[in-house]
């Protein structure tokens, strides 16, 4: 039974991020195909992402949770909300999720756009560092964790489903897109390059987010949340 039952989470963990990358990724390569300009772009693309990963945490939180995030199971995991092997499935689910989500791009967009854009993986614009990359990215999924602790996780949660999950997504797309993609979540980046096989800088987009999730998960469950 138990084996049943995380079989199902299993499932919504896998089709909830393929859903997300899906529309999130693909959002790169619409804003690509026609040539939406740049100033048009980033907010377009933050909102894509943030609807899409609103929607998709909504669909699967009642029955999983709705991680579909390996920064959110790792937070989970540190915070006590989940035990090691459900966390180590959750992820490779998700990872899976996230390859197939991005594969089926290649079925919408030409081959040029899809080869352009890397099938939507974030990539780091020539002004920031890798140090800095490393530190926007924890940075930005630091807030993208602490909102899914306090909207989410802790049982005192307003019941809105990931509708503020999503809404913090848009807002530090808007803020990191222009330069680093604002990933947050190692599953939506590396999908993507896995698919494309264009793996610049894929340490940056685990190691920061992983990071920030941590910390994020510190702070909420130790300051705020407690033992309740």
């Amino acid at each position: 039974m138990a084996d049943a039952k995380l079989s199902k989470k299993l499932v919504a963990e896998l089709v909830g991020t393929l859903f997300f990358v899906f529309l999130g990724a693909g959002s790169v390569l619409a804003v690509s195909a026609f040539n939406i300009p740049g100033y048009l772009a980033i907010p377009v693309i933050a909102l894509a992402n943030g609807l899409a990963l609103a929607l998709a945490v909504s669909a699967t939180m009642g029955v999983s949770g709705g991680h579909l995030n390996p920064a959110v199971s790792i937070a989970a995991l540190v915070a006590k909300k989940i035990n090691v092997r459900n966390a180590a499935a959750y992820i490779v689910a998700q990872l899976v999720g996230a390859t197939i989500g991005a594969l089926l791009l290649y079925g919408f967009f030409p081959a040029q756009v899809a080869a352009a854009t890397a099938l939507g993986a974030p990539s780091l614009s020539s002004s920031v560092t890798v140090l800095q990359a490393i530190f926007i990215e924890g940075l930005l999924t630091f807030f993208l964790v602490f909102a899914v602790f306090g909207t989410a996780i802790d049982t005192r949660a307003p019941k809105i489903g990931g509708f503020g999950i999503g809404l913090t997504v848009f807002l530090d797309a808007i803020i990191g897109g222009p330069l680093t993609g604002a990933a947050m979540n190692p599953a939506r980046a590396l999908g993507p390059m896995i698919a494309s096989l264009a793996f610049a800088n894929w340490y940056v987009y685990v190691i920061g987010p992983i990071i920030g999730g941590i910390i994020a998960a510190l702070v909420y469950s130790k300051l705020i949340m407690g033992s309740k």
